[in-house]
């Protein structure tokens, strides 16, 4: 005969639910082996863990895991747990490196969170990053002798988006200088802005020398 002491009343309805399931892990199933198959079971509550060697035991090494810690041997965990611990440490790491890190800033502030999903981004959302057939992003990489647009203005993302005269079919209310990175953040969620910039996009790429400065 095998006895189950559980200390509370609720502990009653956790075994009827462990008998129940249908256990594959290895050490499980060690363990409920010989209850399983054994009919003779008998369930008896008792207070506390008072006069019961197991049950105390049991407290005594729970207690000491919750304030120590207990080392344990990644050999024995099941291979899908190991890999789970091992991807949310390396999307911990990459998300501080990410956050933390100096380079492709105004990308960070638009997708601060890292994902192993690819962002769904078509060519002409380059221009959340500030990269593409600008004045200013020609001129500093050393691709163009100047940074203006034909119409006499700078030629950066936010100039072809709300005050280039030949982009005025697409222009968005300009935001106020201190403000930009979070523009870009709100027109990269927006639907109906994305199209706009996608216009403005395909229309410099297409007439180029309209917009090369004299």
């Amino acid at each position: 005969m095998y006895l189950v002491f559980p200390n509370i009343r609720r502990q009653l309805s956790k075994y009827h639910g462990i008998f129940q399931f249908k256990e594959h892990k290895r050490n499980s199933k060690k363990i409920f082996q010989n209850p399983l198959t054994n009919p003779r079971i008998k369930v008896s509550w008792v207070k506390a863990h008072v006069g019961n060697i197991g049950n105390e035991r049991a407290d005594q090494l729970a207690k000491d895991s919750t304030q120590h810690g207990q080392p344990y041997s990644h050999t024995e965990l099941p291979k899908p747990h190991i890999k789970g611990l091992l991807r949310k440490r390396m999307l911990e790491e990459w998300q501080t490196s990410w956050k933390n890190d100096d380079t492709g800033r105004k990308i960070y502030n638009i997708m601060s969170s890292v994902s192993l999903r690819p962002t769904n981004c078509l060519r002409e959302d380059v221009i959340f990053s500030q990269h593409g057939p600008f004045s200013a992003y020609l001129k500093r990489f050393h691709l163009s002798d100047n940074d203006y647009c034909s119409c006499g203005g700078i030629g950066t993302v936010l100039h072809y988006a709300t005050e280039c005269i030949y982009t005025v079919s697409w222009h968005m209310r300009k935001p106020a200088p201190n403000f930009e990175q979070e523009w870009l953040k709100r027109v990269a969620n927006n639907l109906v802005s994305r199209q706009k910039i996608r216009g403005i996009i395909k229309f410099i790429s297409k007439n180029r020398d309209l917009f090369r400065p004299p």
